[in-house]
């Protein structure tokens, strides 16, 4: 299995965060792949990485770290792509319009444009965070004729978005939230699309399963969000593995 969004980088993870790693290379989780959120910790999550064969990793600017980020930060960001060639994805980037000001969406969407045409550049997909603002987003990736796919991180949208987004070339990135019976709507466009556009993530620290809320989240509950899905789609466990093992690999150049 692969998670591919987990910010094990986080310092919930500070204390056990190589216990961790044991204990899901013993699950069957072979790869994490940590995004990126802000300037100040990209080279700390690159040296993070370069510790250990089963950490991936992107580097963006996570639309919640928008305000205090500069023009500096996204040359930063180029120089980085430029030295190193492990980058998997642009991101975690993205819009995120909820309890926002009209400044703060007009920065948002002027950095996630800049980093859109950034991964177009480098040949990299995005994973892409949204909170409110589907239309807004798939408005950017038309206008700017975005080319490199990606993953639409933790989708919660109507089977129409998700059917736009799959049309785009995007992977939809499913975690704990489908592990929530009153999740209907989720759990509805899971249950309608294809498992070649579906990946595995879990957020971790964030967005616990059910049954574990107010716990730190972990990549160690995969398997039980794996399992979710193959009894919502009426598969095998197997067939949810195989298949979006080999879609995480192909969208981000992860060699199994």
């Amino acid at each position: 299995m692969i998670d591919s969004h987990c910010h094990l980088d986080f310092e919930a993870f500070d204390v056990d965060r190589m216990d961790i790693l044991k204990r899901c290379w013993e699950l069957g989780i072979k790869r994490i792949l940590i995004p990126g959120t802000q300037a100040s910790q990209w080279q700390s999550l690159i040296e993070l990485c370069d510790k250990t064969s089963m950490l991936e990793y992107g580097l963006g600017i996570h639309p919640y770290f928008i305000k205090q980020s500069e023009q500096a930060h996204l040359d930063n960001l180029i120089t980085l792509l430029e030295q190193h060639s492990s980058v998997r994805a642009v991101g975690e980037i993205g819009l995120d319009f909820f309890d926002t000001d009209q400044q703060s969406e007009i920065k948002q969407q002027d950095f996630f444009s800049q980093q859109l045409d950034i991964a177009n550049q480098y040949k990299l997909p995005v994973i892409i965070h949204h909170r409110r603002s589907h239309n807004a987003i798939i408005q950017s990736l038309k206008h700017q004729n975005f080319q490199q796919a990606g993953v639409i991180h933790a989708f919660s949208g109507s089977y129409q978005q998700a059917k736009t987004y799959l049309d785009l070339g995007f992977k939809l990135g499913f975690g704990g939230v489908i592990t929530y019976p009153r999740a209907r709507k989720t759990r509805d466009v899971l249950k309608r699309i294809p498992l070649n556009a579906v990946v595995l993530e879990t957020d971790a620290p964030d967005m616990p399963i059910c049954g574990k809320q107010g716990r730190r989240n972990s990549p160690e509950f995969l398997p039980e969000i794996a399992q979710q899905i193959a009894q919502i789609k009426g598969v095998s466990l197997d067939e949810v593995i195989n298949h979006t093992t080999a879609n995480s690999c192909e969208l981000f150049s992860i060699k199994d």
